[in-house]
């Protein structure tokens, strides 16, 4: 197996909120947690998901691959994602993300060489207000990011 017991029981939760007969779905919640454990989803655990829940493997990796927010390739330690969707990109998210880029020497899709930083560009975060948004590894919204604040978030994960 690999996933740990705990992923397990987390997966179970997770599978209790739906009937006996639709296990499957609970799919999304399920790579959720495979990938905070392995940080992601490679063709065997995508496969192992699918036994569990009594899917196709490939309807796992239909989910996997159709939302941004799932690593179906190794990343860095910290992957950001930056919205570019149009309210975003127009309200300094791409003068954000090059400067982003330009400071990681990565484009999107590409992860530093030291491992640490992978970035992404992302859709709708739901913040169009607090633009230049940006999501740490799917989990922590950053908001108003000017170069100031991209400089001392870098210099944060890097410790």
């Amino acid at each position: 197996m690999l996933l740990s017991e705990l992923a397990y029981k987390k997966i179970d939760r997770e599978v209790s909120k739906f009937p006996a007969d639709q296990k499957q779905s609970a799919v999304m919640a399920a790579l959720a947690i495979a990938q905070d454990e392995t940080g992601w989803l490679s063709p065997a655990l995508m496969q192992e998901i699918a036994d569990y829940l009594g899917m196709a493997a490939i309807a796992v990796q239909e989910v996997a691959s159709f939302y941004e927010m799932y690593n179906t390739a190794p990343t860095g330690k910290f992957k950001i994602t930056v919205c570019t969707n149009l309210p975003c990109a127009l309200s300094g998210g791409e003068q954000a993300a090059q400067y982003l880029k330009k400071k990681l020497g990565i484009d999107y899709r590409e992860t530093t060489a030291d491992g640490q930083f992978t970035l992404r560009e992302g859709e709708c975060m739901g913040a169009c207000g607090d633009s230049p948004v940006m999501l740490v590894n799917n989990k922590r919204m950053c908001s108003w990011m000017t170069n100031d604040k991209i400089d001392a978030l870098v210099e944060e994960l890097n410790k």
